[in-house]
């Protein structure tokens, strides 16, 4: 199980998904560009000492992060797995769906999502549902919430 952001904009939940790797084994994609320095402060903050324990891969664009989902990891695992996308914009909820290993679960920016394109080139889109008149949870909350799920559903919590 891998998480991936699109372009995150808030440094505070980018250092909180990359703890939430660090402390659950999956591996974290970043995809850039982001809207703060990668050595912000406030993201180092949030994710503690943990920074250090997550795999981390950065992206310089959309497209080299498509590049690398299509060749092989620096441990030559293929990265082939579905893309799973978080979004307010899809019908499937996230607890009826059937995860499988090698999923990555993308979140898209807090300000913008992400375009029709990444929307595409998901394999499935995944929402979590709430109260009507309510936009969308913090990305780093959803993340946490769906990571939860899968590991749940796919038996590989971390021991």
């Amino acid at each position: 199980m891998r998480l991936c952001l699109y372009e995150p904009d808030i440094p505070q939940n980018c250092g909180a998904i990359l703890r939430l790797g660090a402390c659950m084994g999956a591996p974290v994609d970043i995809i850039e560009p982001c809207g703060f320095p990668l050595d912000d402060r406030r993201m180092r903050r949030a994710g503690m000492d943990y920074m250090e324990r997550v795999e981390l891969t950065r992206h310089n664009s959309w497209q080299r992060y498509l590049e690398c989902r299509q060749g092989e990891n620096r441990h030559g695992d293929n990265r082939q797995g579905r893309l799973l996308l978080l979004t307010t914009r899809a019908e499937t909820a996230y607890c009826e769906f059937a995860y499988r290993v090698g999923d990555s679960i993308m979140v898209g920016r807090e300000s913008a999502g992400v375009p029709d394109a990444v929307h595409r080139a998901a394999d499935a889109r995944l929402i979590i549902p709430m109260r009507a008149g309510l936009r969308s949870i913090n990305v780093a909350m959803a993340a946490a919430m769906v990571l939860g799920e899968a590991l749940r559903q796919t038996l590989t919590f971390p021991r």
